[in-house]
């Protein structure tokens, strides 16, 4: 719904960015996924095989953001859509925090359940969105009229498509790291990208959609302008009664698995942060993050979409910049030979790298990242030309400068 209600982008042109970007920006998490199982590393720890045992903590802090993020995302969206069919006998407020506290109790099933309970969450899902889609699909091709997109918007929207996937790079390993080494690269790949792009660009593209009819549907608009992505939901749903309320109950509770997988990470995150943390049991992350998430999430649901395009249009730059240390770490310095991560060095900072070189190269491209940031609250020079181009810059950029201040690394530390 943001290409056109934030960007004033019309359905084709929304399309059309969904689809070449999410292409491009899913191939970064199914090639990080297939090192998982080879290197039997969790993604943040293969990372400290470049950024070293202390400032890998700095992609950490990020990382643990960045999760957070969508974590409030989700949480906000679900409750919402609880409030939407109550018709605000349930404010947004109790319905973010009964989404948080069940997805805070999924997690605590460990990862055997919650994978199971991924295996099959999705179905019921599917069907919710089949027959929203059905009920309300009428008023769909109902859409308002666009002026022709400028290059500059254009770029700016896409930015936001690739803040949404590739900071899931970030924690891909964190998953593929339960198969077996022998696993197929290929078919790791296969399914991480299969699993990633095949969701995302049907739902985006309905999404855009919706968002491109809600200003000529009288009851769209009021639900969105009442509890935004859940009311626009509740509306479409209507004309089903009962039925449809059930639907959108059904809807909010299907983000129970993505939260709760996404807590799965951060509490792996978490023991990653300081040395000492990794004796804490996980189950205290998870309840001090939902703690977090709670009055984050009620705060950010007064201004949703504002606050959806400030944290996801960020997040692209950081987690750009991280891949392309990851990537280059292990094609170009470990020539893509999963056994050169020795895993008796991996907590062992004197054997490490220092994470100068990798620290370095991600913060110097920054110096051309920032002036070609276009966002809400800042529009740097560079970008008011050519729109937001900061992840690209961010990924190439980073991967220029890392090669050479790694070489420089390895030459003063003598080591890999």
């Amino acid at each position: 719904m943001t290409g056109p209600l934030g960007y004033g982008l019309g359905l084709k042109d929304c399309s059309l960015i969904i689809l070449f970007f999410s292409i491009l920006c899913t191939i970064p998490v199914g090639y990080l996924a297939t090192l998982g199982p080879k290197t039997g590393m969790r993604q943040m720890i293969q990372a400290r095989f470049s950024f070293g045992y202390y400032l890998v903590s700095v992609p950490v802090i990020l990382n643990l953001a960045t999760l957070t993020g969508f974590c409030v995302i989700d949480s906000v969206i679900g409750g919402q859509s609880l409030s939407a069919i109550t018709h605000g006998h349930l404010t947004p407020d109790v319905g973010i925090v009964v989404i948080a506290i069940l997805a805070m109790l999924v997690c605590f099933c460990g990862f055997k359940i919650l994978h199971r309970y991924e295996r099959f969450a999705w179905i019921p899902a599917l069907i919710a969105i089949v027959i929203a889609t059905g009920t309300g699909g009428k008023h769909l091709s109902n859409q308002a009229a666009f002026e022709t997109p400028e290059a500059s918007t254009i770029l700016s929207f896409s930015a936001l498509i690739a803040g949404f996937l590739i900071p899931w790079a970030a924690l891909a390993g964190d998953f593929a790291v339960y198969m077996v080494p022998e696993a197929s690269s290929t078919k790791v790949f296969a399914y991480t990208y299969g699993g990633l792009f095949l969701p995302t660009v049907p739902l985006m593209v309905l999404g855009a959609a919706i968002g491109g009819a809600c200003p000529n549907i009288p009851s769209w608009q009021a639900g969105y302008e009442s509890t935004s992505v859940g009311g626009v939901l509740a509306a479409m749903l209507e004309p089903a009664g009962g039925f449809g309320k059930f639907v959108v109950v059904l809807l909010a509770f299907s983000l129970l698995g993505n939260i709760a997988a996404t807590m799965y990470s951060i509490t792996l995150n978490f023991q990653l942060l300081l040395p000492w943390m990794v004796r804490v049991p996980r189950f205290l992350f998870a309840i001090v993050i939902t703690a977090i998430v709670i009055p984050v999430a009620i705060r950010a649901a007064t201004s949703f979409f504002d606050n959806l395009e400030n944290f996801i249009g960020v997040i692209g730059y950081w987690a750009s910049a991280f891949v392309a240390v990851v990537v280059i770490e292990h094609a170009w310095f470990r020539k893509s030979d999963c056994s050169a991560y020795d895993h008796e060095k991996w907590d062992k900072s004197n054997m490490l790298p220092s994470g100068l070189a990798a620290l370095g190269a991600s913060l110097l491209s920054f110096a051309l990242v920032v002036p070609s940031m276009a966002q809400v609250w800042y529009t740097g020079p560079i970008a008011k030309t050519t729109g937001d181009i900061g992840f690209e810059l961010a990924f190439v950029v980073t991967g220029l400068l890392y090669v050479p201040l790694r070489y420089l690394e390895i030459r003063i530390q003598k080591r890999v």
